[in-house]
């Protein structure tokens, strides 16, 4: 479980949860540094998994882990590394290419409401498929999980590429829901679908958040924060309130992003599916948001991220650190005050373990790191500073 800030009822939150202005990068690229062993500590806390697509702590101490093609939410306990599916409707979930159970979020107030919240493909009883946030609630022996309400449907998913799909509870309260835009060229511009966005709903109701940019609108647009994704695949935010999305590139340009309420951040691939476009394409009309941290040439296909907490930390204390799957390894990406890029560095001691799906920071300063091999040998592994 993430690390939380006491959610206030307040109404005039919700405004706020786009985020503390920060100012415009200087510069989005620099070396990822392969760093000499920083005497981290990593413990391998569960093994045999299959594709597991994001980790959770529960209040009690337990790991929660979606697994995307299994389509299994699993408990497993830290201290033993034993594990067992809740009894959940996995035949109702689609998995197909990249879309399955994927993205997972913990309620704040979990220990007294008992919620979660999933994104996963959804088959629909006329034969068909899109993509559906979902609230769930457990039962107090952790043995099923219950749906309680879809709060979004019709994120749109054609063959299963480029679903997203990544939950986050914002300080506000709010739930924010990064999506991909399902390889279909015209959804990312498009404000009425809900493909290539972040959106920002109410977590009790999925519906849209008044301050949305569109709230006064009609339609799905009332519940877009951004547009003009092409794969969100982390979202995470900052003790300043700052909320950061990590994005897949084409065969260049991953992207890290800053989101701000109603902005574009120019993914226009058209006609057909054109993935020679920019990632940031400026000759649009109106302002484009340009990317804090790329990947220029090749891409390091970069998944879920978190920030870094805890003195223990040192220089990566406030860190963004971000799963990598292609480029196998966990990079630490740091930023200033400002927005502004400072560092990447990639220990070689995180270098060591496959392809890398899912990072989450524990209220311990841990960090929860999943791996994304396949085959039934994926692990889950917990991160520490040097004692």
């Amino acid at each position: 479980m993430r690390p939380r800030v006491v959610v206030l009822p307040c109404f005039l939150l919700l405004l706020a949860v786009t985020l503390s202005p920060i100012g415009p990068p200087v510069r989005a690229e620099a070396p990822d540094r392969v760093q000499a062993a920083a005497g981290f500590r990593v413990d391998v806390i569960a093994s045999g998994l299959d594709h597991p697509w994001e980790v959770q702590q529960l209040p009690t101490g337990q790991l929660l882990v979606t697994q995307r093609t299994r389509r299994t939410l699993t408990v497993i306990n830290p201290a033993n590394g034993r594990k067992r599916n809740l009894q959940f409707p996995s035949a109702s979930v689609w998995a197909s290419g990249e879309t399955g159970l994927l993205g997972l979020e913990i309620d704040p107030r979990f220990t007294d409401n008992r919620r979660i919240y999933t994104c996963s493909g959804w088959q629909k009883s006329d034969g068909s498929h899109d993509i559906r946030v979902i609230a769930w609630r457990l039962d107090t022996g952790l043995t099923r999980a219950v749906l309680d309400e879809v709060l979004v449907s019709g994120i749109p998913s054609v063959t299963g590429r480029h679903g997203g799909c990544r939950l986050l509870i914002a300080h506000s309260g709010a739930l924010v829901i990064g999506t991909g835009d399902a390889a279909v060229g015209t959804n990312p511009q498009d404000l009425n679908s809900l493909g290539g966005k972040v959106l920002r709903v109410s977590r009790f109701t999925g519906r849209p958040v008044p301050g949305n940019h569109w709230y006064g609108s009609t339609g799905n647009r009332r519940s877009v924060l951004s547009y003009g994704h092409r794969n969100v695949q982390a979202l995470a935010q900052r003790a300043d309130g700052s909320l950061w999305a990590v994005e897949h590139g084409t065969d260049r340009d991953d992207e890290i992003n800053v989101i701000g309420n109603g902005r574009n951040y120019g993914w226009n691939p058209v006609p057909g599916y054109n993935e020679t476009r920019p990632m940031t394409d400026f000759s649009l009309p109106g302002a484009q948001v340009a990317a804090r941290w790329r990947s220029g040439y090749p891409t390091i296909a970069p998944s879920g991220a978190d920030f870094v907490a805890g003195a223990a930390w040192g220089s990566y204390r406030n860190a963004l650190a971000v799963a990598v799957l292609k480029g196998q390894r966990l990079m630490f990406v740091k930023f200033d005050s400002d927005g502004r890029l400072v560092w990447t560095r990639s220990p070689t001691e995180l270098r060591r373990y496959g392809r890398l799906r899912d990072v989450t920071a524990t209220a311990a300063h841990s960090l929860l790191v999943t791996t994304d091999n396949g085959s039934g040998q994926d692990v889950v592994l917990r991160i520490r500073p040097p004692a």
